[in-house]
């Protein structure tokens, strides 16, 4: 994949929320410092389905990548952060594409909140949540690029 010649504040980021069994995904625009879930990505063992990551990586050529760090609320590490930090690693090796991490801590809780207020508990589905905590992770990241 060819380098993006975008300028830092133009870019588009692909973010993931990962799970051993399912990946949120969202994609995020700079400019704005917003971003949409797109969906969620089936895995096995925290190994995703790759042509279902590849379709959402073709179709939105994003800049960069960004992963959800899974922090013990102390800010330490355990093994599912240390599982993250794999899958972001794989990314990089798959597509090229620089990887960022960023901090997740209460980023489910927080979509549960916010997709629970836009639809009542239908909205609570398992694709929902992941991708909105996506969404949620791709913001974040943003907010600390400009604090």
């Amino acid at each position: 994949m060819a380098k993006s010649k975008r300028p830092i504040g133009e870019r588009t980021a692909l973010g993931f929320d990962f799970g051993k069994k399912y990946i949120g995904v969202a994609i995020g625009q700079e400019i704005t410092g917003t971003a949409s879930p797109l969906g969620s990505v089936k895995a096995k063992d925290g190994i995703p389905q790759w042509d279902e990551l590849s379709q959402y990586i073709e179709q939105w050529q994003p800049d960069y990548l960004i992963v959800g760090l899974p922090l013990n609320m102390d800010g330490s590490e355990q093994q599912l952060t240390r599982d993250a930090k794999k899958f972001g690693n794989r990314l990089f090796g798959r597509y090229g594409i620089n990887v960022e991490f960023n901090d997740e801590r209460l980023t489910t809780a927080a979509a549960k909140e916010s997709l629970f207020a836009r639809g009542g508990y239908r909205n609570l589905a398992k694709d929902n949540i992941d991708a909105e905590s996506a969404k949620l992770i791709v913001e974040s990241y943003f907010e600390q690029m400009y604090d």
